[in-house]
């Protein structure tokens, strides 16, 4: 139990954001937060460390809440999206916020510093969830492209962002 609470103060500053940029609702992005942790709760040992580490599945889990949660309130959703997402509230622990900065800051420049090809496929699959043949229509774009993109975007994130960095 007082591993899934340290887990939980360590990471809920990361998955919060990521539900909200999905959700644009803090209410939805804190139910979806909400949803994330009950499913690592009841599902911890689906967690497989030669997949990713633990702050990648968790990352995972809270954008498949969202997107669960995207998706079932979708006309509302759609209303709100055309409205700039609430800001985010700092953690209170100064260290903290400053280790979340820091980690922003670092998935910023990184994803900055892939091709643009690379950094559209990366964020219409990760914010909007859609698939790999949803992307190539939407950027009508063959799907091999589009799949070779998104291929080597992941592995240049990797080579960014070295996992042990994020334990």
């Amino acid at each position: 139990m007082r591993s899934l609470s340290e887990l939980f103060d360590r990471y809920t500053p990361l998955m919060y954001p990521v539900a909200l940029r999905i959700l644009r609702s803090r209410a939805d992005a804190e139910d979806a937060v909400q949803d994330a942790w009950l499913q690592v709760w009841r599902r911890s040992a689906s967690y497989d460390p030669r997949r990713g580490t633990v702050v990648a599945w968790l990352l995972t889990v809270v954008r498949t809440r969202a997107l669960d949660r995207y998706r079932s309130v979708a006309s509302r959703n759609r209303a709100e999206s055309r409205v700039d997402p609430e800001p985010v509230t700092a953690p209170e622990d100064p260290t903290q916020e400053a280790a979340h900065v820091q980690l922003s800051a670092r998935v910023r420049a990184a994803m900055a510093a892939l091709a643009p090809q690379q950094r559209q496929v990366l964020e219409i699959a990760y914010f909007h969830g859609l698939s790999q043949s949803e992307i190539a229509k939407q950027l009508n774009a063959p799907l091999g492209t589009v799949k070779s993109w998104t291929r080597q975007g992941l592995m240049r994130l990797r080579e960014l962002l070295p996992q042990e960095e994020w334990v």
